[in-house]
């Protein structure tokens, strides 16, 4: 199968998700300074999770860069990711909406990790499909940041209920791990 169509088709999910965030920004009511403070909340989760989609846009990117073989099983594991992260929209509204709500901010972790898994899932897909030693198994092998970042999404999703800003903070700093694009793929890809 030709890959095109996968990375067009996720391509175009992740434009729309990132969309529709940007359109349940609300303005601020009244001209004044001290009016945007009542929508700060919403605009720093949708900061983040506009980060963390454009990060798994980024990564998808250069993963499917380096795979050369797309079957039916990497097809339903993409659609998978994509499911977690058409979550993200709905999540980041509640949280916004809920800043120091225990629930919204643990919701909003179960939707990140899930997506992560469905990465991970994703990835290991792939790599089944291309065999053991095709070039992104070459350039993942352990995936240390990709466990370190579950591990940290779980320890958000548990501090939610004992301090929103300990759990929002784990998923900023997952955020800025991933900020910069894989260096594995990148520093593999730009040597072929």
């Amino acid at each position: 199968m030709n890959k095109t169509r996968l990375e067009a088709f996720s391509d175009g999910v992740v434009a729309i998700l990132i969309t529709i965030m940007v359109l349940e920004l609300r303005a601020p009511v009244g001209s004044s300074l001290a009016a945007l403070g009542p929508v700060v909340p919403t605009f720093c989760a949708y900061v983040l999770s506009f980060v963390v989609l454009g990060i798994y846009w980024n990564n998808h990117h250069h993963m499917l860069h380096a795979t050369t073989r797309i079957n039916g099983a990497v097809l339903w594991a993409n659609l998978h990711l994509l499911f977690w992260l058409s979550l993200v929209p709905f999540v980041t509204n509640w949280m916004g909406d809920n800043p120091t709500g225990a629930l919204p901010t643990a919701v909003y972790g179960v939707v990140l990790i899930l997506a992560a898994c469905a990465y991970t899932i994703l990835q290991t897909t792939i790599i089944r499909a291309e065999g053991p030693h095709s070039r992104l198994a070459s350039m993942v092998r352990s995936d240390v940041k990709g466990k370190l970042s579950i591990a940290l999404y779980a320890f958000a999703i548990a501090f939610a209920f004992v301090s929103h800003w300990i759990a929002q903070g784990l998923y900023a700093a997952v955020a800025i791990m991933w900020f910069v694009p894989d260096r594995r793929i990148e520093r593999q890809l730009t040597h072929v």
